[in-house]
């Protein structure tokens, strides 16, 4: 396979804030508008590669867009070599730190190159990192906030028959353990037996709060358990691991492969679910899903599901992919989905297009 040179001309950042459909309504934030920060970057053959970033607080995008932004002097000639760029947008960046906003705006750089590098070999990504175009395994995560439990449980029905999702995650952390218990109750009893069900507390309880909680809900056939404490709190989730028969899912907050290989030596979780824009975009993925297959331990994505479902196809222990259609206003083309399944597009890169009239309505300037 030939995979013709590509030369980086420059980069744009766009902001972008959405309304959502079911807002977040969890224990740590209530969320009602959701900011994306969309990158070109094009390149001297006239290929564009192209990535988003999710970085959940509009004023973060401040910051963000001219971090990726000034990558276009540092890089501006340079081939478009995603792991070279990858190291260099990094170097550029070490006096400020490794992670952080630095991390973020690496990862969204190292997407778009990947994504530009696809389409100049004419193959999908999944194809071009050695794999195939096939579906991959995803549960529904587009909503189940912290609401009364009836209503939950109308909304699981709902998540359950959008794309036939065999797999659904709801959030707990209610003011009281037996609410969050009723609740549990009412999904499991409204979506049946067979649906695989994953919780996530989004890092809301103290060590003691969820030694009590996870016990109490440790009998209910859970899928996992995510995030019961704060996502750094690495001894408090090796004690919970250690505990409970479900599985601890953490990695949301791993700022990039090191972290992930931090977990692991401290047994501090069962899983793990690396999110894009902090592991370090498609490079940061495939040096944490390596160590996650050396250890044998079970890989599920985090946000991003179209390029989530490419590296899926070549992670050895590729579990659960996290669907969210939270950018798919802004889409052309949103993925398909089919008995739980997302379709990946048998098109050059990742498979991303601009609906370029939504973005006009949705623009942000900052």
């Amino acid at each position: 396979m030939t995979v013709p040179p590509l030369t980086f001309a420059s980069i744009t950042a766009r902001a972008v804030v959405l309304k959502l459909r079911r807002p977040v309504v969890a224990r740590i934030a209530t969320i009602t508008e959701w900011p994306l920060v969309l990158i070109d970057l094009t390149t001297e053959e006239g290929i564009v590669g192209r990535s988003y970033l999710e970085p959940y607080t509009i004023k973060a995008m401040r910051y963000l867009v001219p971090a990726i932004l000034d990558f276009g002097d540092l890089l501006k000639g340079r081939r478009v070599s995603p792991l070279d760029l990858y190291d260099l947008a990094r170097k550029s960046l070490h006096f400020v730190g490794y992670q952080g906003v630095s991390q973020i705006a690496v990862s969204g750089l190292d997407m778009a190159a990947w994504d530009a590098l696809a389409k100049a070999a004419n193959l999908p990504l999944c194809v071009l990192l050695g794999g195939s175009v096939g579906p991959v395994r995803a549960y529904n995560s587009n909503g189940l906030w912290l609401q009364e439990p009836q209503a939950v449980a109308a909304e699981a029905i709902e998540l359950r028959d959008e794309g036939g999702f065999e797999g659904l995650k709801l959030r707990l952390g209610r003011e009281r353990l037996r609410d969050d218990i009723a609740t549990l109750e009412a999904v499991r009893s409204a979506v049946g037996g067979d649906v695989s069900l994953m919780v996530d507390f989004n890092q809301g309880l103290n060590l003691g709060e969820a030694l009590e909680r996870c016990h109490a809900i440790d009998a209910f056939g859970l899928a996992w358990i995510e995030e019961p404490v704060v996502y750094e709190n690495f001894e408090g989730h090796a004690r919970l691991a250690a505990e409970l028969k479900t599985p601890i899912q953490i990695g949301e907050n791993f700022y990039g492969p090191r972290d992930l290989y931090r977990a692991l030596q401290m047994k501090a979780c069962d899983y793990v679910m690396p999110d894009f824009m902090r592991i370090g975009g498609v490079t940061g993925w495939l040096r944490a899903a390596a160590m996650a297959g050396t250890a044998g331990v079970p890989i599920s994505t985090h946000l991003y599901p179209e390029v989530a479902a490419h590296v899926m196809r070549v992670t050895e222990t590729a579990h659960w992919l996290e669907w969210q259609n939270w950018a798919d206003p802004i889409l052309q083309e949103p993925f398909g989905l089919d008995g739980g399944l997302l379709r990946i597009p048998n098109t050059p890169g990742v498979g991303l297009s601009w609906d370029e009239d939504a973005v006009k309505v949705h623009q942000r300037e900052i």
